[in-house]
């Protein structure tokens, strides 16, 4: 089984350079199952329905999210929907550990066309972020309560340390974790001792030019003068980054990742 998971989708640009690579990436790579991290899709800052109906109609099977979920307002009805539902909002999940009462889901349970199940799950870490439950706990959680065995985790965290440590954490337990956040893509893809396959940071689908997405004139002046401005997303010099995972489909566990990196 295959597994693409394209890195946080930052903005037009992002969403252009997805759009290009994206098909004949899943072809080449007879992938099975796509997973999109698309917290930033929406002007580097949030995701809105439409969106999210553009990323589900290239293929995503699911769309996870971070720390931006809630910048764009629209999307707290789309994700409003039954655990149950058969909506494309069902689909786009939010970091489970965040608190109870909070629009939508952390997690998504389906079966691909050729009867393969399979589970997504989406934390965010507590080092250097905003206060949320604990994702080491929350994870043993949710896994007491997934059959699958095809497991997908997308950290959300600022620190490297923490991401590492969910990895060796969930060595077995899981088929992937992966971190997302950073924006920057990392050199560290293996496959754990017990059949994870892990990577830091999957980086950035967007504009390389920028200060992780940002207009670099934009963020310079912030560092240099402490003054606030409002940040707006770059173009120039976009690339898609992606992690690429071959699994056995009735254990779960990984045998190969590959880091992806294509622009213009």
């Amino acid at each position: 089984m295959n597994i693409l998971f394209v890195g946080d989708i930052f903005g037009s640009a992002g969403r252009h350079i997805v759009r290009e690579h994206l098909p004949h990436v899943l072809e080449t790579n007879a992938v099975d199952l796509l997973i999109i991290n698309g917290e930033n899709a929406a002007g580097g800052f949030g995701i809105t329905p439409s969106i999210a109906e553009e990323l589900f109609d290239l293929g995503a099977h699911v769309i996870t999210t971070g720390n931006h979920i809630w910048d764009k307002k629209e999307i707290f009805e789309y994700m409003t929907v039954p655990e149950d539902s058969h909506a494309r909002g069902r689909r786009v999940i939010r970091p489970a550990n965040y608190a109870h009462g909070t629009p939508g889901f952390g997690v998504y349970q389906g079966t691909l066309p050729n009867g393969q199940e399979y589970a997504v799950l989406n934390l965010q870490g507590r080092v250097f972020m905003s206060s949320c439950d604990d994702p080491f706990r929350k994870a043993d959680e949710l896994l007491s309560q997934i059959t699958a065995k095809v497991i997908l985790l997308d950290i959300h965290a600022e620190a490297s340390s923490e991401k590492v440590a969910l990895g060796w954490y969930l060595d077995g337990r899981v088929t992937a974790v992966l971190g997302t956040h950073t924006h920057i893509p990392t050199a560290d893809q293996r496959i754990l001792h017990h059949g994870t396959a892990y990577q830091t940071d999957v980086g950035m689908s967007g504009p390389y030019d920028s200060v992780i997405g940002v207009e670099t004139e934009l963020v310079l002046n912030r560092f240099l003068t402490g003054m606030p401005a409002k940040f707006e997303a770059a173009k120039g010099n976009p690339r898609m980054c992606a992690a690429l995972i071959s699994c056995d489909g009735a254990t779960g566990r990984a045998h190969h990742i590959q880091r992806i990196m294509m622009g213009e």
